[in-house]
């Protein structure tokens, strides 16, 4: 059975909270998932020294070229990753396919990923409705001091 995880991330890559507002975070993100027939094994929050790959796991499939709409082979990131040690502090990359500058969060992904610095994860939420939607994305948001994004990720 493989792991799902929902991550929260701050829609800035280089942006990170205080530790109280990730503390905060974490504990409304666990209330989100505590009603009847809802469950969550693990919540909790990390930071990092430099910019990561915030990837879908099993998800992530597909990168397409957003200046000329060829597929990338996503070993092309992974090996990229791999050759700076897993930072991403500098977001522009030149593409494989047309040789052009282009941002790494500018890629076109076939499930949405991120990079960031600081992230809440929610391992194995159950509830009717899997993700968070829009307006608890907002109060997540509120809680943390910075707009954020989600990443639902299979491993």
């Amino acid at each position: 059975m493989s792991d799902g995880y929902i991550r929260l991330v701050p829609t800035d890559p280089h942006w990170q909270p205080t530790p109280g507002a990730a503390t905060a975070t974490t504990a409304y993100v666990t209330r989100l998932f505590s009603g009847p027939g809802d469950d969550v094994e693990q919540v909790e929050y990390e930071f990092y020294a430099h910019v990561r790959l915030i990837d879908a796991g099993e998800n992530f499939t597909r990168v397409t070229c957003p200046r000329c709409a060829s597929d990338i082979d996503v070993t092309w990131l992974f090996d990229l990753m791999d050759e700076n040690g897993g930072r991403f502090d500098e977001l522009d990359v030149t593409v494989p396919c047309c040789g052009t500058t282009v941002s790494l969060d500018a890629l076109h992904y076939d499930w949405p990923i991120a990079f960031a610095r600081f992230e809440v994860s929610a391992m194995n939420p159950t509830r009717a409705k899997y993700e968070l939607d829009v307006q608890e994305l907002a109060e997540v948001s509120a809680v943390l001091g910075h707009p954020v994004a989600q990443v639902l990720a299979h491993y």
